[in-house]
């Protein structure tokens, strides 16, 4: 099961794009990534009309943010004494860097889809039920990972909770795009997927529940004794009018539901 670990990721990755942002660093990256083997440091700074301590210096930075991998290899072939020392070269890194404000995980809810669909294909279970499995058993192993709180896992994936009196509100919508154009399938698996990381915590006095609201996502911590709020199982029927529980109208660019 696929497992994200977002906390360790704003940071390094706006740092990492913060670096394109020199533009002889960003044409040493865009011709690096170009090419279909290793660069050397001068051959970057030959194609770019560069000083090679200057290709060197930026190229070392990139690599310094995990733009572009480091590899050695001798470029003359032979090998054993008198080969020479290895080459420094430089190619794409195989980290994928994405920043994103709000903070989103598309990838998280693509490969839960993913998932939905290839076993319910294999087994002939209705997708949405295999879907909501999935979300409520990642949502336990995320809470598994320990050391953490209700409010220490929906901060580290973006849920953005905030108090309101003794419920939990949250005021972003990490599937966001996704919740606008598909909202039934997209807030249901939320939906598991939260109470999934409630019944990892342990946390026995929160229930989670359909709660549509202008700005917010519509899935909402309730105290455990208060009445549970639309249908336990799906998003059908909880959005009267509007998707997000508004007048209908199409949402806007701004708002932020499920």
């Amino acid at each position: 099961m696929f497992v994200d670990h977002p906390e360790e990721v704003p940071d390094t990755a706006v740092s990492a794009v913060a670096a394109l942002d020199e533009p002889t660093r960003r044409r040493l990256y865009d011709h690096v990534v170009r090419q279909p083997g290793p660069v050397s440091r001068d051959d970057a700074a030959a194609a770019l009309g560069l000083a090679r301590q200057t290709a060197a210096f930026h190229l070392d930075r990139l690599a310094d943010e995990s733009l572009l991998d480091v590899v050695y290899e001798r470029r003359s072939g032979r090998t054993g004494p008198g080969a020479g020392r290895p080459a420094k070269l430089y190619k794409r890194s195989t980290t994928q860097v994405t920043v994103s404000l709000p903070e989103r995980h598309y990838e998280l809810a693509g490969r839960l889809l993913a998932q939905a669909v290839e076993e319910a294909e294999a087994t002939g279970e209705p997708v949405r039920a295999v879907l909501h499995r999935k979300a409520h058993d990642l949502g336990a192993q995320l809470a598994g990972q320990g050391g953490t709180t209700v409010l220490g896992l929906l901060e580290r994936y973006g849920f953005e909770p905030r108090s309101d009196g003794a419920a939990i509100v949250l005021g972003n919508c990490p599937f966001h795009t996704l919740a606008r154009e598909h909202t039934e399938t997209v807030c249901g698996m939320n939906l598991h997927l939260l109470r999934g990381a409630l019944q990892g915590l342990d946390e026995s006095g929160l229930q989670a529940c359909l709660a549509p609201s202008p700005g917010y996502c519509c899935v909402r911590l309730e105290p455990a004794s208060a009445p549970a709020r639309g249908n336990p199982d799906s998003a059908q029927g909880v959005f009267p009018g509007g998707r997000d529980g508004s007048a209908a109208r199409p949402p806007g660019d701004g708002d932020q539901h499920e």
